[in-house]
């Protein structure tokens, strides 16, 4: 067989290994409701069997999203000449396949450390189940390498960082080595001094590298899990903390959810799901003034709330709306501009998944997110839908007819759609279901519907599917599992307390500390992803909003609220960029299309962050 022929076999067995994972996923929980529910009972270890379904999902998405050179990063878009962008290409490969060459020998000698050999879940080796680590990382090691450049020099620069990261990840090597290697122990102790060296004099070198390749290009999951993993090593603690902490969040007890939810969100947006909700909103609202622009908005929120705000709404449905505003009378501008700014509006709804990473992170119960999240989320989608009112009656956009035998069909054709979200909150807040166990529903029920009810998506291009979602899911997770290192460092290194002590003794006032906040947070947004932000940027926040007594729900909804914000914030909010491609328009236009409903929605969550009975009113009604 040829090289190219094993490399498409192993594209394949990727693929089905995905698909069997997510649907695992999925049919372990539904079967733990049916068994509770029906026979007073459940399935002998289906957490712990999701919990590690999770792990091995994570890092086969991230292979595939490396495979497809998809990864969530930050550029600034910097105009360079093709010769000079060419080099910098290879330079982050150079670096990306360093820091996951490093990853993968931590990886190994975690796993080989933390679990006796005789651990087993259903007579596998948890050793067996890990072993997706060390081989998920190697695995977008080489990807890195051979997406790097199509010349041959190039992957060879590239390539130098398998050396490089094993010299980064000496000490684990030489960890790894005393279990698998015990003859040669003695040679990679041996080296371990020059490995201390590079620790204590090379790691701020490295981290600013690591900031410029943040700048042109490099994913943000070796961004931050590199600068956490150079931290430890420039203060000598054991590297395995980062792949402890990695596996220790994957295998937390709400995560599983994430991976449920998105891809639920990308059956509806690869289906027709959004034409019949379309259809079915202007039917409802078109008759009057500023009704297509409120239908805009509630398809928008309706899909956000599973895509999690990142993106997947305005390439979704977003150039439809377009299309039906501007049939509709609605100026290019204003169009572009409504749009972009509600494209991520449903993200403090269930199930929204940043509320969920948050409430996993600050140990906030995610139920009591949600509810304090529905009062601000009404807020958002009102303050927006008053302006297209507005909007619409000072330039006389005309009105449609409201036509009931029109209502009435558009309702049957998206009942099944509608009834999604109904099911959800039902069954998570009735105590029905958990929220993993919601996320398993919500899968079955929209393969059930897309698939066989409506039709629109085929058996056989369910794995089509999967592979659009996998970028997504395996972006997400790699960001959130090397964040979750640099976050323990940043704890452990009592940096919250320092820059509580020095709030403390400069800021004596709650309402300028939450101006400040509100500031800080929209800078964050503007250049950090909001998944990665939850994980650094919330461990420093909460000791601050305990200082000043806010409420940690409230403290967590001025957060996403923020975060929400950041997504239209220039100059590199994710959606002003996502807006760019979707509409063909260049950036600046965009820039100057959003910016009345990015002021719009910032008095809005300056009234979230100043009212906290907006955030805390309903909790104790809503139990």
């Amino acid at each position: 067989m040829t090289l190219q022929g094993l490399r498409r076999n192993a594209r394949l067995v990727e693929s089905v290994l995905a698909f069997l994972a997510v649907f695992l996923l999925a049919l372990f929980p539904n079967m733990e409701v049916v068994a509770r529910r029906f026979f007073h009972t459940g399935v002998r270890n289906s957490t712990e069997i999701t919990h590690q379904l999770v792990l091995v999902l994570a890092f086969i998405a991230a292979a595939i999203t490396s495979r497809e050179n998809r990864h969530l990063s930050l550029s600034l878009n910097l105009k360079f000449a093709p010769r000079i962008l060419s080099r910098i290409q290879v330079l982050n490969a150079a670096i990306a396949t360093a820091f996951t060459t490093a990853f993968a020998w931590c990886a190994l000698s975690f796993l080989l450390n933390a679990f006796d050999p005789g651990e087993k879940l259903w007579a596998i080796p948890l050793r067996w189940i890990a072993m997706v680590m060390p081989l998920g990382y190697a695995l977008m090691a080489y990807r890195f390498t051979r997406n790097a450049s199509p010349r041959g020099w190039g992957r060879a620069v590239a390539a130098s960082g398998f050396l490089a990261g094993t010299l980064l990840a000496w000490g684990a090597a030489a960890n790894a080595a005393q279990v698998l290697l015990p003859s040669a122990a003695g040679f990679f102790s041996s080296l371990l001094p020059a490995y201390a060296w590079i620790g204590a004099h090379l790691s701020t070198p490295i981290i600013l590298l690591l900031l410029f390749g943040a700048i042109t290009g490099v994913p943000i999951f070796v961004v931050l899990g590199g600068i956490g993993y150079m931290l430890f090593s420039h203060t000598q603690q054991p590297l395995e903390i980062m792949a402890n902490e990695a596996y220790f969040l994957l295998t937390s007890h709400s995560l599983p959810a994430i991976p449920l939810f998105t891809f639920t969100g990308f059956l509806l947006s690869e289906s027709k799901a959004g034409e019949r909700i379309v259809r079915l909103f202007k039917a409802l609202f078109a008759w009057f003034p500023g009704g297509l622009a409120l239908m805009s908005i509630l398809v928008c929120t309706f899909f956000t709330t599973f895509t999690g705000a990142s993106g997947v709404t305005i390439l979704a449905v977003g150039g439809l709306l377009s299309y039906v505003l501007l049939k509709g009378s609605y100026s290019k501008t204003f169009s572009t501009g409504l749009l972009t700014a509600v494209g991520s509006i449903g993200l403090l709804f269930p199930p929204s998944l940043p509320v969920i990473i948050y409430g996993v992170t600050a140990q906030v119960s995610i139920k009591d997110m949600f509810v304090g999240g529905i009062v601000p989320g009404i807020i958002l989608v009102l303050v927006m839908a008053v302006f297209g009112i507005l909007f619409a009656r000072r330039h006389q956009v005309p009105r449609e007819r409201f036509a009931l035998k029109e209502a009435l069909a558009a309702t049957r054709a998206a009942f099944w759609e509608i009834l999604l979200p109904v099911i959800i909150v039902w069954g998570y807040f009735g105590g029905i279901t958990t929220l993993v166990e919601s996320g398993a529903v919500a899968v079955i029920y929209s393969l059930v519907v897309e698939v066989f009810i409506h039709r629109d998506i085929k058996p056989r291009d369910l794995s089509a599917v999967m592979i659009k979602c996998m970028p997504i899911i395996g972006g997400v997770l790699a960001i959130l599992a090397l964040a979750k290192g640099l976050s323990y460092y940043i704890v452990d290194a009592e940096i919250p307390m320092q820059l509580t002590a020095w709030v403390q003794a400069t800021i004596h006032s709650k309402y300028v500390f939450l101006l400040l906040l509100n500031v800080a947070l929209l800078i964050t947004g503007c250049f950090m992803d909001i998944f990665s932000a939850i994980m650094v940027v919330v461990p420093l926040i909460i000791p601050l909003g305990n200082l000043f007594g806010i409420h940690p729900v409230h403290l967590g909804i001025i957060f996403l609220a923020n975060m929400e914000l950041g997504y239209l914030t220039p100059p590199v909010g994710l959606n002003l960029y996502l807006a760019s491609y979707t509409f063909n328009e260049p950036i600046g236009r965009i820039y100057k299309d959003v910016l009345p409903f990015l002021l719009i929605q910032l008095a809005a969550v300056l009234l979230i962050t100043y009212a906290p009975f907006i955030s805390t009113g309903l909790l104790g009604l809503i139990k």
